[in-house]
């Protein structure tokens, strides 16, 4: 059965899921994280993709990316990042075989309410993970850097972020007023299946457009 044609968009964002094999870790030590993030730093760099949120996961990566150039920056992104971190991962860590599975998932985000409720739903997945109680205390995420204006090199603000407010520390109040309350249930589960199914968010039969997602 042949994979169905992956929807990628000119300057329209995505978020992008990756996970490991059989659920198996991606993420051993600290120093592999770091890794993967340099590896994603020189990746987006020459594929012309912008990084706006991401979190690492013990087995899954989550990211909300914009492509700046060609549409398929994004693929020739995922797929060079993976290959490279597997392999380093694969010498580290002394094990052969895939480490990724065999394609990642994707998801358009065409509408600015659905682009802040991946924003959430991304820096919130170690909370609901029971992994810390707050965003801010795990270090392998966006969040700092959305919510508390830390430079992070990997970041680039998207447009509606920017429009949030003039000033920096004003955008970043904002964003962390976004965290106040929870997603509902029915959002994060419309943002699981549409991206296992690699449509767009919003195109969700099950999709309640008085569900409040934020800005």
């Amino acid at each position: 059965m042949a994979r169905p044609t992956r929807l990628l968009l000119p300057e329209t964002a995505v978020h992008l899921v990756q996970r490991g094999n059989n659920r198996g870790a991606c993420f051993v030590h600290r120093r592999d994280a770091m890794q993967y993030l340099a590896m994603l730093d020189e990746a987006r760099q020459i594929c012309e993709v912008e990084i706006h949120a991401y979190v690492l996961m013990t087995n899954h990566v989550h990211l909300l990316a914009t492509p700046r150039g060609e549409p398929d920056g994004i693929s020739t992104m995922m797929k060079g990042l993976g290959q490279r971190y597997a392999q380093y991962f694969n010498r580290r860590h002394r094990r052969t075989g895939g480490l990724f599975e065999g394609r990642y998932r994707s998801s358009l985000v065409t509408e600015t309410r659905y682009l802040f409720a991946c924003y959430r739903y991304i820096e919130l997945n170690p909370v609901r993970a029971g992994m810390v109680s707050h965003p801010a205390d795990y270090r392998w995420s966006s969040y700092a850097a959305n919510a508390l204006d830390r430079h992070d090199p990997l970041i680039t603000a998207h447009d509606a972020y920017n429009d949030l407010a003039c000033r920096p520390e004003h955008r970043s109040e904002r964003y962390r007023h976004l965290f106040d309350t929870d997603l509902p249930v029915g959002l994060l589960d419309e943002i699981r299946q549409q991206t296992r199914r690699g449509k767009p968010l919003g195109q969700f039969r099950g999709s309640d457009p008085s569900i409040p997602l934020g800005v």
